[in-house]
């Protein structure tokens, strides 16, 4: 049987390298975002559900995950950041938006798959959450994002724990400059926590893509609950 997967914020980014590996490899795949247009570039002819939905609007999700008849996996991507700066200088709009999207969303998605993987038979499957690498050490001037990568951790270690009765397994995969778009600031210099600018190490996204190919294929008596991957030299191991 053909496996499925839905991977949320697919039209751009780790989302779109993330889809074309499930592509490739010959899986069932929704590809879910706001508009259309960017998720069909991103399947480029290949078959493919494509959904458009906010993932921070609970009917919105409530009604993609119904067209579902079953889901192996999630892949719980979608994401946004925010420019850096002290908190005290974040507009309250600014944070709402974010959380909106890194929070909300997260765990709309996950909830939604959640309960489609109890009801379905057989039961079970995988969520796969995007953290970062926030979610262990913060940026200069990202309370937003990290306080949202944060929060991702909590999503997954609870559904790790209550998808045991279910056959549902949750992981986290903690992602460090891959070169995206969003990323792309790194190379050019970004703020470090010395007050100094410089540019940082990035990787290619199809690295990233592969893992989380590797970390759906597992059996469901396999789980990998946090995974770290990021460009080799940057500065991870030794900003905490």
């Amino acid at each position: 049987m053909t496996r499925s997967i839905l991977i949320t914020g697919a039209g751009a980014g780790i989302g779109r390298a993330t889809a074309r590996a499930f592509l490739a490899a010959g899986w069932d795949v929704t590809l879910l975002g706001r508009r259309p247009g960017p998720l069909e570039e991103t399947a480029g002819g290949h078959p493919a559900r494509i959904i458009a939905c906010d993932v921070g609007d609970p009917a919105e999700v409530e009604a993609a995950f119904a067209q579902l008849a079953r889901l192996d996996v999630l892949f719980n991507n979608a994401g946004i950041s925010a420019p850096a700066a002290p908190i005290d200088e974040i507009p309250v709009e600014q944070w709402l938006d974010l959380c909106r999207t890194n929070i909300t969303g997260m765990f709309l998605c996950a909830r939604a798959a959640f309960g489609l993987m109890r009801r379905q038979t057989p039961q079970g499957g995988r969520i796969i959450n995007n953290g970062s690498i926030s979610a262990h050490v913060p940026r200069p001037g990202s309370a937003p994002y990290t306080m949202s990568k944060h929060a991702v951790t909590g999503l997954t270690r609870t559904l790790g724990l209550d998808g045991r009765a279910f056959d549902i397994a949750c992981a986290q995969i903690d992602i460090g400059n891959a070169l995206t778009d969003m990323a792309a600031r790194f190379t050019k210099g970004v703020p470090q926590a010395d007050g100094s600018i410089r540019p940082e190490p990035v990787m290619d996204v199809d690295h990233v893509a592969r893992m989380v190919l590797h970390m759906a294929s597992l059996p469901l008596d396999v789980n990998t609950p946090f995974v770290t991957i990021m460009a080799r030299d940057m500065p991870f191991i030794g900003r905490g």
